[in-house]
């Protein structure tokens, strides 16, 4: 699965942070007239687990081989496990 996560490097952290924040809900202002909902949007992905927590929360489910690659410095990760039928 691919989700919004978090980003490892804490420059690049809080540069993303103050775009999340500050830009994210006022392009969804401008766009559909709906900046709280965006203003949420960045308040839940700050609240989603971290990407290794998230992995042994897919392996206490059941999963295998459970690994996450993250993509653009860590803002969005994919995650990926098996689990016999």
């Amino acid at each position: 699965c691919l989700e919004f996560s978090q980003v490892p490097n804490p420059l690049l952290r809080a540069i993303y942070d103050q775009y999340s924040f500050r830009v994210i809900p006022e392009i969804g202002k401008i766009v559909s007239n709906d900046r709280e909902s965006y203003q949420y949007l960045v308040e839940s992905i700050r609240k989603f687990p971290d990407q290794l927590k998230f992995e042994r929360m897919i392996r206490e489910a059941g999963f295998q081989n459970v690994r996450h690659e993250n993509l653009t410095h860590g803002t969005v990760a994919i995650h990926s496990g098996f689990k016999s039928c």
